[in-house]
């Protein structure tokens, strides 16, 4: 039986971003909400929660982007073009995100400097995501293998709508995550915060979804004209009841609830995403068959991303692991 390369790289890819998203997606979330907090305690210890592990968090989005250069070459050298503005952009959030986490904690006079820094550069990042993510559900113009687009073909309403929506996604995962990893005034706080943050996003969702059925005849008919709406309809149906659970979840006090329904949450979001693109690797029309490298390429590949894959599952997973349980202001800071 011959596997079929291209789905395999597919899932591959589709769980290397999503694994990323998650992951970044709640430290990112922690800068978005430095502003709600102005005490230096409370700032350090929300740093701390991650300050183990947001590094390793990163190697996903490494991961995605190479795989993604290997397997898929022509969406590689598509999608880069057509958002070269907004992924430079990203890095350079990114960067100011983790000078941040390095100099703050040396830095005493600066220090206030490297807290603009760290929410700036997390905002910009978290923001130029959605932005990416928007231009790629639009569509992007491709003649010959080739973006034949123009340099702000990713600017628009829609585009600029996915970015807030992606920064209050992170909010809501950074906000799950602290409920989980502190205690006293700071949990409290969160607590408070989280109910307006999960009904916020749930209409960021329900927006985003409306605009790309309405605007976009491709996902309309992927969803209401195939024929598969019965497979489909759990996803907004598992959607309301997850953001009830985290109200709950909320009002009842639970600490590992609020972010596991977050992590749902986003998971239902991004089948919601695949469902209404898939073949397609790059909407409107480039299917992942037409977009992916040779079988040999591919093979090869995939030979050395089945060795190197679980070494960074398991290293991520350790880390998690050593560093679990709850993080006070007597823990030692960010070095």
């Amino acid at each position: 039986m011959q596997i079929d390369l291209p789905v395999v790289w597919a899932v591959i890819i589709g769980l290397g971003v999503f694994i990323y998203v998650t992951l970044d997606g709640f430290d990112l979330g922690i800068g978005l909400l430095f502003p709600f907090f102005e005490s230096k305690n409370d700032r350090q210890v929300m740093l701390n929660t991650v300050a183990p592990v947001w590094d390793g968090n990163e190697t996903f989005l490494v991961l995605g982007g190479a795989a993604l250069y290997g397997a898929f070459p022509i969406v590689y050298s598509t999608l880069l073009p057509a958002n070269y503005l907004p992924l430079i952009l990203m890095v350079i959030g990114l960067i100011f995100r983790g000078a941040a986490f390095e100099l703050r904690a040396k830095a005493n006079r600066t220090q206030h400097a490297w807290d603009l820094a760290f929410m700036g550069g997390s905002g910009l990042a978290a923001f130029c995501q959605g932005i990416v993510l928007g231009s790629l559900l639009q569509g992007i113009k491709i003649s010959d293998g080739r973006f034949v687009g123009g340099s702000f073909d990713w600017l628009s309403p829609f585009s600029l709508f996915c970015g807030i929506g992606v920064v209050i996604t992170y909010a809501t995962l950074g906000c799950g995550w602290l409920i989980l990893k502190t205690e006293g005034d700071l949990q409290r706080n969160m607590r408070r915060l989280m109910r307006p943050l999960v009904c916020v996003l749930f209409g960021a969702i329900v927006l985003v979804s409306l605009w790309t059925v309405i605007g976009l005849p491709a996902v309309s008919y992927r969803w209401f004209g195939s024929g598969n709406l019965g497979y489909f309809a759990p996803v907004p149906i598992l959607v309301v009841a997850c953001v009830w659970g985290i109200c709950r979840a909320v009002r009842l006090e639970h600490e590992a609830t609020p972010f596991v329904l977050t992590l749902a949450l986003c998971f239902l979001g991004y089948s919601g995403l695949i469902i209404s693109i898939w073949p397609n690797i790059v909407p409107p029309r480039l299917t992942i068959w037409e977009a992916s490298s040779s079988h040999s390429s591919q093979l090869f590949a995939l030979i050395g991303t089945v060795i190197i894959l679980p070494i960074i599952l398991v290293y991520n997973a350790m880390q998690y692991r050593v560093f679990h349980g709850k993080v006070t202001e007597k823990d030692a800071g960010y070095h």
